[in-house]
């Protein structure tokens, strides 16, 4: 035996695509933890430079609409983990269609193409609870396929990379890729913020007006992580995974982050048709102002079409990768304690 570092195994080496999101800066420091090197693919190297200080990490300037503009940083990488999404302008009012499929659907694509160009074989996709659909109330697992024609754009983008990287493996046969599903996510290290942790912001601020309708699966950020680095190490190729967590109402959500926030929580409820004549007022005002929209038609519409269908079976991702999901009041709890350090939260 021997101690001479030029013969000691080389640590796998990690491409992460969206490293500064909510998903991808966790799975970051959960590769590091796990003894992997991590390549980070990040659009702002000062965003990156702050999330990650302190932390060995290699960071790629790059955007998923120009793949080839960092494909060189594939070459040696064991696995990709690609969590980078447009999502978020989505839902602020207009058509987004253009850019949803240049960065989640041909995006994709060249990511695939060009890491296998580099010698990569493992892939690790971040696709979406948007690919699956099911009756209200329904308990809904991965074989539960959403029909592109009921889908809005994001979710339909989200379909549509799933598919790419499917297409991908039956003309790749030794290529290995896997497709991990996760929900609603929360969770420590919400640099942007999300849709969620805007939410607890918002409620710790007393900014949320009343409690929202719809119905959703919360699950921590930090469980997706480590739902797709055992994607890698125990999925099966081609194969979709749930990481969605708990089923939840905005009711039953909303008290919880008052809780961990020290706030009352807000009292009144926003039925549906109201929270729909809020997104046409919201867009209007947006359209007049040049300001982005508080609440677009696209988000009143999902609330309400999504609403009892979200609940999620675990099963297969318990059985064959181990997945687990912690309290969802560990999630909130160590969320805002993360905002709180960051001065966000009072």
């Amino acid at each position: 035996m021997t101690n001479d570092p030029n013969t000691a195994p080389r640590a796998p080496l990690a491409f992460v695509t969206g490293a500064t999101g909510l998903l991808g800066n966790n799975l970051v420091r959960a590769l590091i933890g796990d003894g992997w090197r991590v390549r980070a693919l990040v659009r702002s190297v000062d965003k990156a430079r702050r999330q990650f200080a302190g932390l060995d990490v290699e960071i790629v300037r790059g955007d998923m609409l120009d793949v080839p503009g960092f494909a060189a940083s594939l070459v040696g990488v064991d696995a990709v983990f690609h969590t980078a999404a447009y999502f978020r302008d989505s839902y602020k009012g207009g058509s987004h269609w253009d850019a949803l499929f240049a960065a989640n659907v041909e995006g994709t694509r060249h990511l695939l193409e060009h890491a296998w160009t580099a010698g990569v074989r493992r892939f690790v996709h971040a696709g979406s609870v948007a690919v699956l659909f099911g009756p209200r109330g329904a308990v809904i697992d991965e074989t539960m396929l959403r029909d592109e024609r009921d889908a809005d754009d994001y979710y339909r983008s989200k379909i549509l990379s799933d598919c790419v990287v499917l297409a991908f493996l039956e003309a790749h046969p030794d290529f290995r890729a896997v497709i991990v599903l996760p929900g609603w996510m929360h969770g420590p290290g919400d640099i942007g913020p999300t849709a969620g942790g805007q939410t607890v912001i918002d409620v710790a601020t007393r900014r949320l007006p009343g409690i929202p309708p719809g119905s959703f699966s919360l699950v921590d950020a930090r469980d997706v992580a480590r739902a797709m680095i055992l994607a890698d190490a125990k999925g099966r190729r081609g194969e979709r995974y749930l990481a969605a967590g708990r089923h939840m109402t905005m009711a039953e959500l909303v008290p919880l982050i008052a809780r961990a926030t020290g706030v009352a929580p807000p009292r009144r409820h926003i039925p549906v048709w109201l929270l729909h004549v809020l997104a046409v007022g919201y867009e209007a005002y947006a359209r007049a102002t040049g300001r982005p929209v508080l609440l677009s038609w696209a988000m009143a519409r999902t609330v309400a079409h999504e609403d009892e269908r979200s609940r999620y079976d675990p099963a297969k991702s318990a059985r064959e990768l181990g997945l687990h999901f912690r309290p969802v009041e560990e999630t909130l709890r160590d969320a805002v304690a993360w905002f709180r350090a960051e001065g966000l939260v009072p």
